[in-house]
């Protein structure tokens, strides 16, 4: 974003913001705490279609009582995302005043710093994630509003955790249903090719820039500890293992040799580099291979694994996906329990939120039924709290894991 164009999205006080009225009864959802308002909610008049994208705006029921400040983007069907109750600012001073919150919050979840400090419209700051890695911030803008305010966050951001690097890593599917294209830069020192990530007691290696998301998923964190919990001894392997998040924990907690796999090589190399740095390597076999091929050739050679971990990408990516997606946690769920000897244990994560917790636990249940196996679920859950969910929006809440012991 040029200087000029920061310039001019400078935030406007309240009464200068533009005034978007809702239709009758359109603000029924907003009144009960929902954060959007859709598009087919709004009067949406031409002067109201000419706003742009992400404009700082003020927000009216039909019959002229006030909602609340926020943002409006007359192209997409979120047209409307409330931050702020009416008559306030939305500033670098209330900005800095929320990721405070946040930041007070993960200080007392984890005693370093290494978590997802904002997580969007749960921690009153919608479209904007930030996750933090040491002395370094990585931050990703989702609506057309948090991106017009680039430069009050990255402020604010300074006057809360003062960070040493912060990268920009706006290139996500959301910023797409903005009209928003991709964009990767280095705001504040940088470039770096790795930052390190420390968790577990094990030190990671993540590409910020080239990575996924913002180079690591702190989603899974507390699901890591379970897991490393019940790997003392035992022969484990991690599909789509990523940097080795899973495997790495493992390794440290005891496992006697852990295999993992994943399609890319660079995410491969740097968990390899993990594990050398870890004095763990002589436990470690990686593995470069799709995951249902690798699996279903160690099926067919007689491996057989104490924990066997399945933490694909999504695979239902938007509802017209759900059929075959949903075939494929079924696919997946019958690889892995055929890999899991009798006794021992099975992860299997979705991250797709067009499949909810009932369809994923359907697809378990027929995969188990594939595979000939039965067993228990031990434990069933999601995110970590550094992910919080937002009350009225389920959107908030999309992993789902489930842990199994099976016979």
């Amino acid at each position: 974003m040029t200087e000029t164009a920061r310039a001019d999205s400078a935030p406007a006080a309240p009464a200068a913001m533009p005034l978007v009225r809702l239709k009758p009864g359109g603000h029924r959802r907003a009144r009960a705490g929902h954060p959007w308002l859709y598009s087919n909610e709004i009067d949406m008049t031409p002067a109201l279609k000419a706003l742009p994208p992400g404009t700082a705006a003020r927000f009216e029921d039909a019959h002229g009582e006030a909602l609340g400040a926020g943002f409006f983007n007359p192209h997409s069907l979120i047209a409307g995302r409330l931050m702020a109750r009416p008559g306030a600012a939305v500033d670098r001073a209330s900005i800095a005043e929320r990721l405070a919150a946040a930041l007070n919050l993960r200080e007392r979840l984890y005693d370093a710093p290494f978590y997802r400090l904002v997580h969007a419209e749960a921690d009153g700051l919608p479209g904007l994630i930030v996750d933090r890695f040491g002395p370094v911030a990585a931050v990703q803008f989702n609506a057309a509003g948090m991106e017009r305010l680039e430069a009050e966050i990255l402020g604010a951001l300074g006057d809360v955790i003062a960070p040493a690097h912060v990268l920009v890593r706006s290139d996500g599917a959301a910023r797409e249903a903005e009209g928003l294209a991709g964009e990767t830069h280095w705001a504040l020192g940088g470039p770096l090719e790795t930052v390190e990530v420390v968790e577990g007691g094990v030190r990671f290696l993540a590409d910020p820039e080239g990575g996924q998301k913002t180079g690591w998923f702190y989603d899974h964190r507390h699901n890591r500890a379970l897991v490393a919990g019940l790997s003392g001894g035992a022969r484990m392997l991690d599909l789509y293992c990523y940097l080795g998040g899973f495997g790495l924990q493992a390794a440290a907690s005891g496992a006697e040799s852990v295999t993992l796999v994943d399609r890319s090589q660079p995410a491969l190399d740097l968990a390899a580099r993990a594990a050398e740095t870890n004095g763990l390597a002589d436990r470690c076999v990686f593995a470069r291979n799709n995951a249902f091929d690798e699996a279903g050739r160690l099926a067919n050679t007689g491996e057989r694994f104490d924990i066997v971990v399945a933490d694909p990408p999504a695979f239902v990516k938007s509802r017209k996906d759900k059929g075959a997606g949903a075939r494929g946690y079924r696919k997946l769920t019958r690889l892995a329990a055929t890999l899991v000897r009798p006794g021992g244990f099975v992860f299997l994560a979705s991250c797709s939120f067009h499949l909810d917790a009932e369809a994923f636990d359907d697809q378990i249940r027929r995969g188990l039924v594939d595979a000939r196996r039965t067993g228990r679920i031990l434990y069933a859950g999601g995110a970590g709290p550094d992910h919080p969910v937002h009350p009225h929006l389920p959107e908030t809440s999309y992993l789902k894991h489930r842990l199994l012991q099976l016979d």
